[in-house]
């Protein structure tokens, strides 16, 4: 699995984890809060974000909603196991994205914008 370690906005990483998990389902109006964020348990792939306050909003299948305030880290694993991401706050709405991404997750991030072209360009090149 081709190694991360990059920076990115806050929002760029929870439009990943949507589009990674839960698109089909989300209701709208979490979908539109930025401070809105899906969590999931330990045995069906860790999703969770470590905020100084989070309140849960509802459950949809075995997607949780938690709304947050001052996201400290978040921690995303795949349901596979092929992925294992951290993203830790630095500054702003900027973070530390590091960890292993599957194929299909690195085309995630991109699509969410966590991920950029040049990024990109340089795993393909590190691969073949």
């Amino acid at each position: 699995m081709p190694k991360i370690e990059t920076s990115c906005s806050l929002e760029a990483f929870r439009r990943f984890m949507i589009t990674s998990t839960c698109r089909s389902f989300i209701p709208t109006d979490y979908q539109l809060d930025a401070s809105v964020f899906p969590e999931r348990s330990r045995d069906l792939g860790t999703m969770y974000v470590e905020a100084e306050d989070k309140v849960t909003l509802g459950r949809v299948n075995d997607i949780s909603f938690v709304r947050v305030n001052y996201v400290l880290g978040i921690i995303y694993n795949s349901k596979s196991g092929h992925t294992q991401l951290k993203w830790r706050h630095v500054r702003g709405d900027q973070g530390r994205l590091s960890g292993e991404a599957s194929t299909n997750t690195m085309v995630n991030l991109y699509e969410a914008g966590a991920l950029d072209r040049s990024f990109i360009r340089t795993i393909a090149a590190r691969i073949q």
